[in-house]
């Protein structure tokens, strides 16, 4: 199920043998299995042949980046592959403490709407991060910028925009619709507010039960930006009640006009889906920027 190079390298990070692994379901880019390892202790494996050497380690370093608020639960990094790998027969890996699943509890959307509000209240050093990553498979550029309307602009909307054109995902009237967006951004980003922490991908696939029935998040995206982005991608797919959402505005209450910037903000995650999965996505793009021309 894995190859033995893998299962080696995995073996000399941790430190222990492995003993047995079963495969598990529910990711759509990686493969993920279950260890057992020698000694009893059960830890989750991810693992991609085709995955850049850059992407494990980039979400080792998102999931640290969550932790350290000590508000929601977030896997905790055992081992990772190396950036500069260089045996071509060991896919990138990463190990993660095992976290089983369960039914929520009755206060499950009370504490992921409070748990969230405080994670974006922890705050980030700036808008950007300090380094690349990932989303989805997508490689995710994070240069600092001062302003969150140029960090949106330069860093999430136009790489987007250029990859999507480039591939002939973009038709040329989305092209023009997009110019005249950003001429108006600075103007409908919102109030002036600092970075807060983000998730970065949280749509409900990212959303695990743990086995006290607990939230927790997987799968980050990470960077400093605008609160906003989160609880837009939350509402793009679904899966989450509005009782996470007025949990979240009780603690952390948002700013005037934030309703009006949800299609906004669903730009970006709907501009990555156009750009992974093709062009029955060039309509949700074209409707979400035409609330603003």
């Amino acid at each position: 199920m894995i190859s033995s190079a893998l299962r080696g390298a995995i073996e000399r990070a941790l430190g222990r043998r492995v003993e047995s692994l079963a495969r598990l379901s529910g990711g759509d880019i990686n493969d993920a299995f279950a260890l057992s390892l020698a000694g009893g202790e059960r830890v989750f494996l991810k693992t991609n042949q085709t995955a850049p050497a850059a992407m494990f380690p980039a979400e080792a370093r998102g999931l640290r980046f969550l932790s350290e608020t000590g508000t929601l639960r977030i896997p905790r990094v055992i081992a990772h592959s190396a950036v500069d790998e260089s045996d071509p027969k060991t896919a990138p890996f990463l190990v993660l403490e095992f976290i089983a699943s369960a039914r929520p509890h009755p206060g499950f959307d009370q504490e992921l709407g409070q748990g969230l509000a405080a994670l974006h209240r922890a705050g980030a050093p700036s808008f950007g991060l300090d380094g690349a990553n990932f989303i989805g498979r997508l490689p995710q550029s994070n240069q600092s910028h001062p302003t969150w309307a140029e960090f949106y602009h330069l860093e999430r909307l136009e790489p987007q925009l250029r990859l999507a054109e480039s591939t002939g995902r973009a038709p040329s009237e989305l092209l023009r619709d997009f110019e005249g967006l950003l001429t108006k951004l600075p103007g409908l980003v919102g109030a002036t507010e600092p970075p807060a922490r983000l998730h970065g991908d949280l749509w409900a696939g990212n959303l695990h039960i743990d086995e006290q029935g607990r939230p927790c998040l997987i799968d980050p995206a990470v960077y400093g930006g605008h609160r906003e982005m989160d609880l837009a991608m939350m509402r793009l797919f679904g899966g989450f009640s509005e009782r996470v959402f007025a949990a979240y505005a009780e603690s952390f209450p948002l700013s005037q006009g934030h309703a009006e910037r949800v299609a906004l903000y669903q730009l970006y995650p709907l501009l990555v889906h156009l750009n992974l999965f093709g062009k029955s996505y060039v309509g949700a793009v074209q409707r979400a920027i035409s609330t603003y021309l």
